[in-house]
């Protein structure tokens, strides 16, 4: 074999690896993205079925539902505008709350209730997530259905909590 062909087929070879390596990595980085999503858009059809993803907003007042025999707690997330159910079986966090901000991550089953596996609480009198203040921040603008929740009267923050 030529050297000049040698050479040619080194190319080739380290760019094929180069190749899979690259592929390998970025199906590894999508597999392992979540997604958040606020109860809006989780109604809308825009969270996906088969894949986690985490759906976040306020802990509804007297939503929260806990089984005395088993770790299980269903309580409900909502951004203002919409509701949606959630259970979990665990330990929660110690400044999980009614009307304080939550973000939870699982999977939504086929009867519309929210699966989660984990479920994180503020840790800040006026931290929320990002995207959750967004969300709530447009849905504060929007038309509040009847007997939705109010948040603070703080409007210079729209994360700030009650």
């Amino acid at each position: 074999m030529k050297p000049r062909t040698k050479r040619g087929l080194a190319i080739v070879i380290g760019l094929a690896v180069l190749g899979i390596a690259s592929a390998l990595v970025l199906n590894a980085f999508r597999s392992n993205m979540v997604f958040f999503f606020s109860p809006s858009q989780v109604v809308a059809h825009e969270a996906p079925r088969e894949r986690s993803f985490r759906v976040g907003g306020l802990v509804e007042q007297g939503s929260i539902q806990r089984d005395s025999k088993t770790l299980q707690v269903s309580f409900v997330v909502t951004d203002l505008a919409q509701r949606i159910p959630v259970t979990y079986t665990g330990l929660l966090p110690d400044l999980f709350r009614e009307g304080k901000g939550v973000v939870a991550q699982g999977k939504l089953g086929p009867d519309g209730v929210f699966h989660a596996e984990q479920v994180l609480a503020k840790h800040d009198e006026n931290y929320m997530p990002p995207e959750a203040a967004a969300a709530l921040a447009k849905a504060r603008k929007g038309d509040l259905p009847a007997g939705a929740m109010t948040l603070s009267s703080d409007s210079k923050n729209p994360g700030a909590q009650p």
